[in-house]
């Protein structure tokens, strides 16, 4: 990848809440941008973490028990086989960093 990668451009070709897009692959991690309003479905990822870093609004990541608040600039890290759901109240941009960042019908994307 030679040509650099603008987040705030990337971030308007996302037009559906909670899909993402994919910006590019090192090291055997997919980066990618999303938007998000309202919830996700409570799901899991059982072989890998999940790196969130807000750039833009609110996102709140709810694991069963606590929730961690994050605002513009902020970065969590979800550990692999935690059970957790991102709530954004307002509508976020963020950045996620995952091996195999999916939503499937046990969990993640809304319906």
């Amino acid at each position: 990848m030679d040509n650099k990668i603008n987040i705030s451009e990337a971030l308007t070709s996302v037009t559906e809440h909670w899909s993402q897009r994919v910006l590019g692959e090192a090291n055997g991690q997919l980066y990618k941008v999303a938007k998000g309003l309202g919830a996700t479905n409570w799901h899991k990822h059982d072989d890998q973490d999940e790196l969130f870093i807000l750039y833009q609004g609110q996102l709140n990541i709810e694991l069963r028990d606590k929730t961690i608040e994050l605002k513009p600039q902020d970065m969590f890290i979800v550990p692999k086989g935690a059970e957790h759901r991102a709530v954004a109240p307002v509508e976020a941009e963020f950045v996620i960093v995952g091996m195999n960042i999916t939503s499937t019908k046990e969990g993640g994307k809304p319906n």
